[in-house]
């Protein structure tokens, strides 16, 4: 667990940079909080064979170091706007309600700005995203690839008009994995949300 980037929580928690050990234990836990299914979702097109955005991968841990929670961001574009897509977020069903997802998500949120990111988007649940300033304002003209409902489809900027020309396809950018899955775009090992809260 790397002090610097480690968050300690007086509920029990801690938020991490992820680490490749992490990825059997992340692929469990978003098995069980999400469901196979998952991989059949729109926004599973634009991750795979994708790595993490550099420094975007996150894992919350409980006290004996379980992974209980994971959050990634992924580069992505729409015609000629950089942004990131934001998911999966998930959180282990016995710990959910707790206030893991939120504090994963602010603290995602927070360095993608630090890093200077422009903007963010996800699929997910208008009402509860809203409170960290998602709205559907600026993805009106964004399109996924394959069916979702357009009042999930969700956009944040940290600088206002990072997705004006945001028009079209959404397509993955960045960083391309060796392998389709498996590997955490973190850092090396030495080196959802809640099921009512959960994004695609």
């Amino acid at each position: 667990m790397t002090n610097a980037l480690s968050i300690l929580n007086e509920t029990g928690f801690v938020l991490d940079a992820e680490t490749d050990a992490d990825v059997p234990a992340r692929e469990a836990l978003l098995d069980r909080a999400m469901g196979e299914g998952r991989r059949r979702k729109s926004s599973e097109k634009l991750r795979r064979g994708r790595l993490p955005s550099a420094g975007l991968a996150f894992v919350a841990r409980d006290g004996a170091g379980r992974v209980i929670g994971s959050v990634r961001l992924w580069d992505v574009a729409c015609g000629d706007c950089p942004a990131l897509l934001l998911g999966p977020l998930a959180v282990d069903p016995s710990v959910a309600g707790q206030g893991i997802g939120s504090a994963l998500m602010r603290h995602a949120l927070a360095r993608a700005a630090e890093l200077g990111h422009g903007a963010v988007i996800l699929v997910g649940d208008a009402p509860y995203y809203a409170r960290f300033g998602f709205s559907t304002a600026a993805t009106g003209g964004v399109m996924m690839p394959g069916p979702v409902e357009r009042d999930r489809l969700l956009g944040l900027e940290f600088r206002p008009g990072s997705l004006d020309g945001a028009h079209g396809l959404l397509v993955a950018r960045g960083r391309r994995a060796e392998r389709a899955s498996g590997s955490s775009g973190g850092r090396k090992a030495a080196s959802a949300v809640d099921r009512l809260t959960r994004v695609a």
